[in-house]
């Protein structure tokens, strides 16, 4: 599907959404779950409509040898096996005069039942999306109308697209929330072009939607022999494990990676306290965009985080980042070290920070030090602001690699400054495309020495490689600032000036039409009245 007709159908299907809410009892982000798993359940009758027609072709070649078609068939091939009942075109066929959630809800129960990984996974509160049931039954019949726009012949990629667009667009409706961002999808590609997660388990201790685990099955059907059509195969080279404390986003990111077929273990838990996976060591990939900046104690001066819970934890090795009240200073440090203890002999691990913790002081410091002189980190990437749907602030993409002990790497960091390297998406929000991507993995590749990659040097304001001694000298600061330099202004005075010059002369070109348009709309509004 051409960039701009997924844009055109994407704004179609969102202003679809916003009509619910429009006319529903919800709010916009009480209505995501409902959204998601109608955009699951179109998702699913795709593939399972597709998947008939293959096995039925196979069959028919077969002339009569081969055994029935049955709902096996489907899951081997990592296929959700869909019931006529939950059928869309079943549900299509529905009036407005029927209890359209409920059946909706029946539906969702048929798939859980045909499907165990999915069991408990799927909204079914579609019966209360408005106070009125008819009300309820037309705006879910709408919905599902505009959402069979989505074309039959659509390829999974683009799903898997219109999914995680509406997962950022609910981000971005929903703000901010207790430091947790949803992850763009440049940022989240540039960390598996990073770590290159050929094979292996993968682990998120903070997995959201679980966009890390699909970018990471992504690269494994970039850069291998498995067909890109066969979710089974990718899953026989990786493994899939998460968790996540809100229910609701263990429910999105199991519809996630069943609507990109992929399979995982997530589990339910507050990764601060428990270890369900038992991880300690455990992992060849770590990806994670946890919440940032979670106090000890929230504004009320009740406890958040309790640093009494932590101490005996094995995986906080270099210690819990305490106050001189003995309370919990915030949760970055605590994340950083569940990252570090999780990871495999030749391990890496890349995840999303807060600048602050690159230069923390006091306790955080002393545990940054040992992390730094154990010769784990690896990388470190300042990332510009306005790259969160929703969230201004700018953040830094921290590396570990403990596969690097033993080579000439093993006591030397990378800092690249991206903070400028950026697309506009519009007044408000930046993002990478594919080759900027590409331009900066490629300076982590060149400094690793990898076949094919061209030979490292320094780029004065873009990288540098400082060795662990000149870390220590500059206080164990791991901010790329303190290490690339600035590159120096070549623009003149004069050069400066006609700049300056020239956008004096733009903004008072559209001040002057936004003062004409100004008084067209006032002039309009009263000719309504009259």
């Amino acid at each position: 599907m051409a960039v701009i007709q997924k844009q055109n159908l994407e704004n179609n299907l969102w202003a679809a959404a916003e009509q619910l809410r429009a006319n529903g009892s919800l709010k916009l982000n009480e209505i995501g779950e409902p959204i998601l798993g109608l955009i699951f359940l179109k998702f699913a009758d795709v593939k399972f409509k597709r998947m008939t027609e293959t096995l039925q072709k196979e069959r028919a070649e077969a002339k009569g040898r081969a055994r029935p078609i049955t709902s096996d068939d489907y899951k081997s091939a990592g296929v959700v096996f869909v019931p006529e009942k939950a059928s869309y075109d079943y549900l299509l066929s529905l009036t407005e005069s029927e209890n359209i959630g409920k059946i909706i809800n029946e539906a969702m129960k048929l798939i859980e039942q045909e499907n165990v990984e999915l069991a408990g996974v799927l909204p079914t509160n579609y019966s209360n999306l408005s106070s009125k049931p008819d009300e309820n039954s037309r705006l879910l019949l709408v919905l599902l109308r505009n959402f069979d726009q989505i074309p039959k012949d659509v390829s999974g990629d683009t799903f898997g697209e219109i999914y995680e667009y509406f997962l950022g667009e609910f981000a971005r409706a929903e703000g901010q929330k207790g430091g947790e961002f949803f992850t763009p999808q440049s940022i989240v590609k540039l960390i598996v072009e990073i770590l290159e997660p050929y094979s292996g388990s993968i682990y998120d201790p903070a997995c959201g939607s679980g966009g890390m685990f699909v970018a990471s099955a992504n690269f494994v059907r970039a850069h291998s022999k498995v067909s890109k059509n066969s979710q089974k195969g990718i899953m026989n080279q990786v493994s899939i494990f998460g968790q996540e404390k809100g229910e609701g986003n263990v429910r999105i990111a199991k519809m996630n990676l069943a609507i990109h077929g992929l399979s995982g273990k997530i589990e339910i838990t507050n990764s601060f306290y428990e270890d369900p996976h038992k991880s300690i060591g455990k992992f060849d990939y770590v990806l994670a965009n946890p919440p940032f900046n979670v106090k000890g104690k929230d504004k009320n001066g009740q406890i958040v985080i309790d640093g009494s819970k932590l101490k005996a934890d094995n995986r906080y090795l270099h210690g819990v980042p305490l106050t001189g009240k003995n309370e919990v200073i915030n949760g970055n440090y605590l994340w950083i070290q569940i990252f570090a203890s999780a990871l495999s002999l030749k391990g890496r691990g890349g995840f999303v920070m807060a600048n602050s913790a690159s230069d923390a002081g006091n306790s955080e410091l002393e545990i940054r030090k040992k992390l730094i002189e154990s010769g784990i980190v690896d990388v470190m990437i300042s990332v510009g602001s306005n790259m969160f749907l929703n969230a201004t602030l700018p953040c830094t993409l921290w590396f570990f690699d403990k596969s690097k002990k033993g080579t000439d790497r093993e006591k030397k960091i990378l800092f690249i400054n991206a903070a400028d390297i950026f697309t506009p998406i519009d007044r408000a929000h930046n993002t990478w495309t594919d080759e900027q991507i590409q331009e900066i993995s490629e300076m982590v590749r060149s400094y690793r020495g990898e076949e094919g990659s061209k030979k490292y040097e320094d780029i004065k304001g873009r990288c540098k490689v400082a060795d662990i001694d000149e870390v220590a000298k500059a206080g164990y600061s791991l901010n790329p600032g303190r290490y690339v330099g600035t590159v120096e202004n070549e623009i003149s005075d004069e050069d400066f000036t006609e700049s300056m010059k020239s956008l004096q002369g733009e903004f008072e070109t559209l001040t002057t039409e936004a003062h004409s348009l100004e008084k067209t709309i006032v002039s309009n509004f009263k000719k309504l009245f009259e």
